[in-house]
């Protein structure tokens, strides 16, 4: 059964070697302006073995930053400084795309370069969560609504992040629309209250992603550009009254623009952490259905439940976050039957080579 997993496919006009991938993950450690290491050269080198590879969250502006030490693409530094990580994570036949971030009201005023509050848009504080800033956990901050300019210029922004990641070398890109950050805050009417062409409607709330894709397209093949949502979670306090509805507008809209990949946070998921599935969570197969494209989903899956979801038809890939965390080389583990090892707390955020880099890999004669 786990054969399957093991599948090549093509995804925007390359062959993956299996259907494993790494999905997005924080791991903070960038150097303060956004400029990659090579402590994660050597990181995505030892992930390499995955069909495809996401890279963390990496932002496409200085004010679309809620939290140091993460990676940035708007910078001719932080662009050579990709390339040889790039090249590490295709080191053994991966395709290799660059998740392109925008935080949006998730940020704080003492991380915003101009000292102001974040971005967001409508005026609407996150509620029932707590920003954690360097002096401890405060309360987050009413943003400023985006003006129209304001909202053109976030548009160009992820169309130049865009074009230095594929100048770094990334054969494409996957726009971060999950979690409560910016695209989700505009797709849901608890934080988009707006009154224009941006706002009211779920075309008109769905109309700034569009906006990001078109502007991107000029800049990549679209078969080369990914969307990841999560249509089931509130985290950091998005909800709609019908998300079924908005989140099947969405995926319609994705699948007439032919992109890359559809990418499903799975229901249960919260952020990077687990959580109680609501009663009316949308299963991933049901939204799958309306997608022509490759489907990757990923949260708590085992490689048991990946090689299902797969043989199902269901997903085309599985993403694999904490096994991949602690298991470098884990499709080569799943091939050989081998022992995977558990997460530890340790070095998840930030930090040097604990929990990060020093995960053992299989032996050769294994």
């Amino acid at each position: 059964m786990l054969d399957q997993l093991f599948e090549p496919m093509v995804l925007g006009g390359q062959t993956l070697p299996n259907r494993f991938v790494l999905p997005p993950l924080t791991r903070s450690r960038a150097q303060e302006d956004g400029v990659p290491t090579p402590l994660m050269a050597e990181y995505y080198r030892q992930r390499a073995g995955a069909g495809l590879v996401i890279s963390e969250g990496t932002v496409v502006s200085p004010q679309g930053s809620a939290y140091a030490q993460v990676p940035g693409l708007y910078t001719e530094a932080q662009v050579e400084a990709w390339r040889p990580v790039v090249a590490a994570a295709r080191s053994k036949g991966a395709a290799v795309y660059a998740q392109l971030w925008h935080v949006g009201r998730q940020a704080h005023s003492c991380v915003q370069p101009d000292g102001c509050p974040p971005l967001g848009p409508s005026p609407i504080a996150i509620a029932g969560w707590e920003y954690r800033s360097p002096d401890g956990p405060v309360p987050f901050e009413v943003p400023r609504e985006l003006s129209h300019e304001g909202i053109a210029e976030v548009v160009t922004q992820f169309a130049t992040a865009a074009r230095n990641a594929a100048a770094a070398g990334f054969d494409g890109v996957e726009l971060h629309a999950a979690n409560g950050y910016l695209f989700d805050q505009f797709f849901n009417s608890s934080s988009n209250q707006r009154s224009d062409q941006y706002g009211g409607s779920v075309e008109n709330r769905l109309r700034f992603l569009f906006e990001v894709i078109e502007a991107v397209s000029k800049v990549l093949p679209v078969n080369r550009i990914g969307v990841r949502i999560s249509p089931s979670s509130s985290w950091m306090d998005v909800s709609d009254p019908d998300k079924r509805s908005l989140y099947s507008a969405l995926v319609r809209g994705v699948n007439e623009r032919g992109l890359a990949y559809l990418h499903m946070v799975e229901p249960g998921i919260a952020g990077a952490v687990d959580a109680q599935t609501d009663p009316n969570a949308i299963d991933s197969a049901e939204l799958s259905e309306l997608f022509d494209g490759p489907v990757i989903v990923t949260g708590g899956h085992t490689p048991q439940s990946a090689a299902a979801v797969v043989g199902s038809g269901s997903a085309d890939l599985v993403g694999f976050g904490r096994l991949f965390i602690a298991n470098p080389d884990l499709p080569r583990r799943v091939r050989h039957g081998a022992e995977l090892t558990g997460l530890r707390e340790e070095g998840l955020y930030a930090g040097g080579p604990a929990g990060y880099t020093d995960y053992p890999e299989l032996q050769s004669s294994n």
